[in-house]
């Protein structure tokens, strides 16, 4: 599970070269854009996608791996948009939902992109000397350490319910059995989410997380060389 997020977010690419405030701006403009293009220019959505799929083949992303996370984000969209036609009847409101569905698909697969050119960490570390919301950071920290403890607990409980299966079951006894074994999860979710915040407030925990800019490292790193040449 290591790496799941930002897998590719450590690359040597010219996309991974760029500052990290330049492909924050990027990813931004492309969400402003996206958000300010009305429902008559849909067009321009084509264009939008093409510059992020352009984006994407720079930073030698798998094409494979952009479809796997659209297949998961794409569903979701979709269910959120078709309760606007809903409440019309279905009589209206379709150029609604697929305004909200392209704007959305667009801003994603930014996102998923800047992931993708970014370490997390560092994009965490920027977030918060541009002084993001101290909520927003502490939440997306803790998401992204303990997301592969969840993923890893789910594993276990997967390997599990296979020692105790002998034979292959119907496919509604598996979806039962697939929306038991998720609301087991949320439940251990929750009791170790006590755990933590818990063992956080021992700590001395007052509700900021705070992060450490690894270019500091690497600035620090080439003085102290420099200095070790001078000396030489």
């Amino acid at each position: 599970m290591a790496g799941y997020w930002d897998r590719y977010g450590r690359g040597a690419t010219v996309c991974h070269r760029w500052p990290i405030e330049a492909k924050l701006g990027v990813v931004t403009a492309i969400t402003v854009v996206a958000l300010l293009i009305p429902v008559e220019h849909w067009p321009l959505f084509g264009v939008l996608l093409a510059v992020v799929f352009v984006g994407h083949s720079l930073a030698r992303i798998p094409l494979a791996y952009l479809m796997r996370r659209l297949a998961f984000f794409l569903p979701l969209v979709l269910m959120l948009g078709a309760t606007i036609p809903a409440a019309e009847g279905f009589s209206g409101g379709w150029e609604t939902m697929w305004l909200i569905v392209f704007r959305s698909v667009v801003t994603f697969l930014a996102l998923v992109w800047l992931v993708s050119v970014a370490p997390f960490d560092l994009l965490l570390a920027t977030l918060n000397r541009y002084r993001c919301p101290p909520v927003l950071t502490a939440t997306m920290a803790c998401m992204y350490r303990y997301v592969y403890v969840l993923w890893d607990e789910l594993g276990r409980m997967q390997t599990a319910r296979r020692a105790r299966t002998f034979k292959r079951l119907p496919r509604w006894r598996q979806w039962y059995e697939g929306a038991q074994l998720i609301g087991m999860l949320l439940l251990r979710a929750f009791g170790r989410a006590e755990r933590v915040h818990g063992a956080m407030l021992a700590r001395g925990f007052a509700g900021r997380v705070r992060f450490f800019d690894t270019r500091l490292l690497r600035e620090v790193g080439r003085e102290s060389g420099g200095d070790d040449d001078d000396a030489g």
